[in-house]
C-alpha cells in the first residue's frame, strides 16, 4: 500500500475522523488540517463536507482555503471533494438563495428531482460509472454506495464520471485532470469505498514531488 500522505481540509462542516480513519485503513497518511503549510506538504487533498453549501463557501474562503485548492490544483496535486465537498468544487448552487462555488469543475448545483420521493436521499444506491478513471479501478458499475443529499451537480458530459437514480438519474462522480468529486461516502460505503479511496491514495502517490 502507498504512504502518501493526504490533508483532509477542516473547515468545521464534515465528518473528518471517518474519512481520515478510512484512508488510514487503505495505507494513506492522513491529516486533518486547514494550515496551508500542512496542505502544500501533502500529496493530495480531500475536500469533505456536510450541510448547506452556502454556509460551507462561506467559512471556505474565511479560511482561505478557496485560493489554496486553487493553487494545489494548479500545482497538478490530487483533489477529491467528497458529498457537499464534491458540489463545491462546481460553479454556484440554487441552494438557499444561490452561492458560488469554486469552480473547478463545470455547472450548476441544484436540488434532485425526485417526485414521490422522500428528499433528502439517504441509503445506498447503485452507481453506474459513464467512463473510465483511475478513481474507480477495480469497482464495478452498479456497485451500490451510500448518499446523503439532497442536491447534485449537473456536469457536462466530458466530466461525468458516474451516475445514480432515485427518481431522475443524477451525477454522483466527476473528474477533470487532477479534481475529482464523489456525491456518495466512500468511507461509509464498505469495500468498494475503500477501493475508492486507496485508488485515489495511489493517484496521489503516484504524481512527482
Amino acid at each position: 500500500m502507498s504512504s502518501a500522505r493526504i490533508a483532509i481540509l477542516d473547515y468545521g462542516m464534515g465528518n473528518l475522523r471517518s474519512v481520515e480513519k478510512a484512508l488510514e485503513h487503505v495505507g494513506a497518511v492522513a491529516t486533518v488540517s486547514s494550515n496551508p503549510d500542512e496542505v502544500r506538504a501533502a500529496d493530495g487533498v480531500i475536500l469533505p463536507g456536510v450541510g448547506a453549501f452556502p454556509r460551507a463557501m462561506e467559512r471556505v474562503r474565511e479560511l482561505g482555503l478557496d485560493e489554496l485548492i486553487a493553487e494545489r490544483r494548479d500545482a497538478g496535486v490530487p483533489i477529491l471533494g467528497i458529498c457537499l465537498g464534491l458540489q463545491l468544487l462546481f460553479d454556484s448552487t440554487t441552494e438557499l438563495g444561490g452561492a458560488e462555488g469554486l469552480g473547478l469543475l463545470a455547472g450548476p448545483v441544484a436540488e434532485i428531482d425526485a417526485e414521490g420521493l422522500k428528499v433528502p436521499h439517504i441509503g445506498w444506491s447503485p452507481v453506474r460509472w459513464e467512463r473510465d478513471s483511475r478513481l474507480i479501478e477495480g469497482i464495478d458499475s452498479e456497485t451500490p454506495f451510500y448518499f446523503v443529499h439532497s442536491f447534485a451537480p449537473r456536469p457536462s458530459a466530458e466530466e461525468l464520471l458516474g451516475s445514480a437514480a432515485y427518481g431522475e438519474r443524477f451525477a454522483c462522480a466527476a473528474e477533470r485532470d487532477n479534481v475529482f468529486g464523489v456525491q456518495f461516502h466512500p468511507e461509509k460505503s464498505s469495500a468498494a469505498g475503500l477501493r475508492l479511496l486507496a485508488n485515489f491514495t495511489g493517484v496521489c502517490a503516484a504524481v512527482p514531488a
